[in-house]
């Protein structure tokens, strides 16, 4: 206990859908002194407000959770301001965490650092072994140079940053816009709104061949806890549920559980994104004990009634 008690966090990104669920796994921790950033008074773009931001919050552990991320259309749509404003959230902020003293970073990267063929399941020593795949490149690399750098700044001043690669996140209070949103949360408002207009049919992008690897949040929250208390290591760790699930089997799935009845139609002019998606966990397990708890279907069930629940499916 006296890691969380005896620690000041900061949790960047800790308002938003990943890091809501980190604060509460932290405080049910009896971490005591957490510091949550808005980005409205805290624009980590900006060097001079990095600066600030750690002289107000003074922590001792930093667990960058924040990002702009999206799903393909959103990436398709707005590369550069992918690339760019995860680089200059991230890269300013670990180095001048280093000179603050901080004494851990913890970097949240993401499954879109690995090559576009990677090997099934992916293993964090394949994660150089090609370029990203296309329609999430920039926003992948982004994230990757803050390995790079966590790596580097290990070897030259020996400061403790440690990288995780979480896979494809759901859960509740995800983003479920449909301009910008993933494919769980998209599929689960088309199919609610669908149900109650009485629609016919909803459109679903791609093919529904490609797979993917999808982890509960809060399963996710509960892994980068127990790295950020257990491992100090230079190489990346994989965060995910270990399971390959195609899309079509997903959306089926949804479907169910919804009660849609109505026609699926595939628009096959939409990418399908990388082919295939599923996490080697084993690192994880073996470097500080994560396993995940939540099974995919229970997972699915809690969002759904969230999302029913909540304001965006109010009639």
């Amino acid at each position: 206990m006296s890691f969380w008690t005896e620690n000041r966090f900061t949790v960047t990104g800790g308002s938003g859908f990943l890091g809501s669920f980190l604060v509460n796994a932290l405080e049910k921790r009896g971490a005591t002194n957490v510091f949550v950033p808005r980005s409205s008074e805290y624009d980590l773009r900006r060097q001079e407000n990095i600066a600030r931001l750690l002289d107000d919050s003074k922590p001792t552990v930093i667990i960058h959770a924040a990002a702009l991320a999206g799903g393909i259309g959103a990436n398709r749509a707005h590369p550069g301001t992918f690339f760019y404003e995860n680089l200059m959230m991230g890269v300013p902020l670990l180095h001048e965490a280093m000179n603050a003293g901080v004494q851990k970073f913890v970097t949240i990267g993401t499954v879109c650092a690995y090559p576009k063929f990677t090997p099934t399941p992916f293993k964090e020593d394949d994660l150089w072994l090609g370029y990203p795949e296309e329609t999430n490149a920039p926003y992948g690399l982004a994230k990757k140079m803050l390995l790079v750098q966590g790596q580097a700044y290990r070897q030259e001043y020996g400061f403790n940053s440690i990288y995780l690669l979480p896979t494809n996140l759901y859960g509740e209070r995800d983003n479920f816009d449909l301009e910008t949103s993933h494919v769980i949360p998209a599929l689960i408002r088309k199919c609610v709104e669908a149900k109650q207009n009485n629609a016919p049919n909803i459109t679903v992008w791609g093919t529904g061949s490609a797979s993917r690897d999808f982890l509960y949040a809060g399963d996710a929250a509960e892994g980068i806890l127990l790295a950020t208390e257990r491992y100090n290591g230079a190489e990346p760790v994989n965060l995910g549920n270990g399971t390959e699930v195609r899309i079509k089997d997903l959306v089926e799935t949804i479907v169910e559980l919804t009660g849609f009845e109505g026609e699926l139609i595939w628009d096959t002019t939409k990418p399908d994104g990388q082919p295939r998606r599923m996490l080697d966990t084993s690192r994880a397990e073996e470097e500080f004990g994560f396993t995940t708890r939540t099974l995919f279907r229970e997972g699915l069930r809690r969002t759904i009634e969230w999302f029913i629940e909540s304001e965006y499916a109010r009639p």
